[in-house]
């Protein structure tokens, strides 16, 4: 199985749409279930230029999806943070560690960032498992961060800063 990581383009819009109807895209991250291809359509239409959107893509079906934003305010440009998801199928399977070293790679030798800070939720396990793999940290909690199945959830803010 080779696992190719690119950039997202037009045509990929119905493969990430795909991709964030899975319980696991969807429960994991702030999307809501149910996403329609013209909302994805419209958010991969015009990218900011300080957005980088990167595609796992396995025999030509996109498996992975991860969206790099750098910080808009002057004063944290040396900032970026991240949000992806993997296909309910492709789990466990290193998908996402290939595509956040293939952030992380554009973050330390392209743009010269010096952190990268994402959210996770905390019975997120195996996330968690591989944002400390690669060198995050967890710098703290938020209590009913966000609304999910019904429930409120906790997050950690996690972080890597490059040395």
């Amino acid at each position: 199985m080779e696992v190719i990581i690119r950039h997202a383009e037009k045509k990929d819009i119905k493969g990430i749409q795909e991709l964030y109807c899975g319980e696991s895209a969807y429960t994991g991250t702030l999307q809501l279930p149910f996403p329609s291809l013209a909302m994805w359509e419209k958010r991969l239409s015009d990218v900011p230029d300080d957005v980088y959107v990167f595609i796992a893509e396995i025999d030509g079906k996109v498996v992975g999806n991860l969206g790099f934003e750098i910080a808009k305010n002057a004063r944290r440009k040396h900032v970026a943070s991240f949000g992806m998801a993997v296909h309910d199928n492709h789990q466990n399977q290193g998908i996402g560690s290939k595509l956040l070293e293939k952030a992380m790679d554009l973050a330390d030798n392209w743009l010269n960032l010096k952190r990268i800070e994402l959210t996770v939720y905390t019975d997120n396990a195996s996330a968690i498992a591989m944002y400390k793999k690669h060198g995050f940290e967890i710098e703290g909690e938020a209590k009913q961060f966000a609304f999910r199945n019904g429930e409120y959830v906790d997050t950690y803010y996690m972080a890597r800063i490059k040395n």
